[in-house]
Formats: C-alpha cells, structure tokens, sequence
C-alpha cells in the first residue's frame, strides 16, 4: 500500500503542475488540443485524489457489518476513476474537438503550446517511470501484459494507463498544433482533439473490465490454484483435494476455500494436524492468501478437528 501511494502522490504532484501550464497556454494559442490535455491533466489530478480515497479506505479494520475488511474500498474508487476518464477526460475533449471542427478558428502564435507540452512529456515521463517501478517490483519477472492483467492493484495500474495515455495524447497534441499551423488548417487542432477523446475512452474501458473483475470476484491464478492443489494432495492423509475456490478481496488479501478427502483410517488428531500443514504451506508460499477455510468431505468430527487444531497451535507456539 505504501508503494502504491508513492505512484498516486507523484502522478497528482504532475498532473496540477501540468494542467495549470496547459490551460495558460491553451488561452494564449486557442488550441482545442491544449484545451482537451489542460482538462485531461486535470481530471488525472483528481483521479488521484480518489485513489487515495480508495486506499485509505481499504485500510479500515473488520467491523462485523464488513466481517471480511473493506479492501474493495479500492476497486470501488477505481472503477469511478475509470467512469471520470471515460466521461470528463474522453468525453469532454471529443466534444471540444467536435466543436473545433465544425467552428475553426485561426491559432496564435503555437511557441507556447510547445513549450508547455516539452515541459508536461518532462514530467508525465517521470510519473511514468516511477509508476513502472512500483509495478515492476509486483510484476516478480512476469511479462509486461501478463502482469498488467494479472496486477490487482489499481491503484498502480490506474496510474500507469493514465500517464501512457497522457504521454501517447501529448504527442497528438504537439502534431495537432504542428499540422495546424504548417497547413494553416485549423480543423486538425480539433481532429487531433478527438483522437485524444477516444484515446482516453479506450484507456477507461480498459479500466473499467479490469475494475468490474475484481468487484464481482476474481481469482487467483489458474497455476497459483494448480500449486495450491498440489500441496494439499502431497500431504499422505489426504486422500484428494478439490478445486481451491479462491477470491480477491483486497489489492494484498486473498480469501481460499478448499475441499479435501481424507484417507481411509484418518483419526481427529491427524486430519487437524494435516490441515494446519497444509495452512501454514500455503500462507508461506503465497502469503496473500490470508484467510483459509478447509473442509473435510469425511465423515470426521468437525467440532473435534477444531478443538485439535487449537492443541496443535498451542504446541508450535
């Protein structure tokens, strides 16, 4: 979470600096590019605003109306970060670029416009970086688009789309401006306004799958379940081990289930200890998971199981 913050602050340290420079410059070229990114950076500024909603959010205890914590506090406040982009980032420079178009207008003098844009690619590039990091560091060595879908952090890979997006529309920008003034065909400021709306839009659909994943209930991955499997039939008691059903319910909080068939002849104190085993393997290997409910489809009883493993637990400590 700590890290995640540190992409969040950055991108909205970058963000207000670079929507002020642009709606200034913006007002001195009349360029309907600039206009759309001044709004563009904007609403990133404020998008960051709400992660950092989401995260503190996330971070509040179990209460008992919310037995399992509030870690989807997060995945809730991204998917509005991807509704905001989609509506006031790609929604608002369409219709600005639409506007342009149907009702050009000669630009000033475009020095400005390239100045401001030198100077927001300088620091969306370093927003960029810094976000890349931190989702290196989770990615573990996985490839790139693997580890974006497979990221359940929004908080970084919301901001690692946003500041791709920014970085690929102030590069519309500048050739928008650039075509405008060497063609002397004000009309493509506005086109170039549009492909930065759509842009956005496609960046936010992205967002918004990724979002609704998660607050349905996404699971873990198919070889992490595979290895999760494994450990539980490698015990010698257990005679097979059902599909783990697995759910995200935090950036950092995985809840497990799993079913399990003991061998034949298995007495209470065996299968207890054979499910703190297999517990305390998973918890090590993947230390996510932190909440595991295992069942036994035999006919053991389940009172006594407790009763044992609290024993066993009460021995390893």
């Amino acid at each position: 979470m700590a890290e995640s913050k540190i992409a969040v602050y950055g991108a909205i340290a970058a963000n207000v600096a670079i929507a002020v420079t642009k709606f200034v410059a913006a007002g001195f070229s009349g360029s309907s590019a600039m206009l759309s990114e001044g709004i563009h950076s904007a609403v990133d500024a404020g998008n960051g605003g709400l992660l950092l909603v989401g995260l503190h959010m996330a971070k509040k205890p179990a209460t008992p109306e919310h037995p399992f914590g509030r870690g989807k506090e997060l995945y809730f406040w991204s998917l509005i970060v991807a509704v905001l982009v989609f509506g006031l980032g790609g929604g608002m420079s369409i219709y600005e670029g639409v506007m342009h178009m149907r009702r050009p207008e000669p630009l000033t003098d475009p020095t400005w416009s390239y100045v401001v844009l030198a100077m927001a690619a300088l620091f969306e590039g370093a927003s960029f970086l810094l976000a890349l990091r931190q989702f290196r560091s989770q990615a573990a060595g996985r490839p790139f688009w693997s580890a974006l879908h497979g990221s359940k952090d929004p908080a970084v890979y919301t901001v690692l789309a946003e500041d791709g997006a920014a970085l690929a529309g102030l590069a519309v920008a500048a050739a928008g401006v650039w075509a405008s003034h060497s063609l002397n065909m004000p009309v493509l400021d506005g086109a170039a306004s549009v492909v930065i709306g759509c842009i956005l839009a496609g960046v936010a659909v992205l967002l918004i799958r990724e979002s609704r994943g998660l607050l349905v209930g996404e699971e873990v991955r198919p070889d992490t379940a595979a290895a999760i499997r494994a450990i539980a039939q490698r015990q010698p008691q257990v005679q097979k081990a059902g599909l783990p059903l697995t759910m995200y319910i935090g950036a950092d909080d995985v809840l497990l289930t799993l079913d399990v068939v003991f061998a034949d002849g298995v007495v209470t104190y065996d299968a207890a200890s054979t499910v703190e085993r297999i517990e305390r393997e998973i918890r090590e290997r993947f230390p996510k998971i932190t909440r595991i409910y295992i069942e036994s489809r035999n006919r053991i009883d389940l009172s006594a199981v407790a009763r044992a493993g609290e024993l066993v637990a009460a021995r390893i400590e």
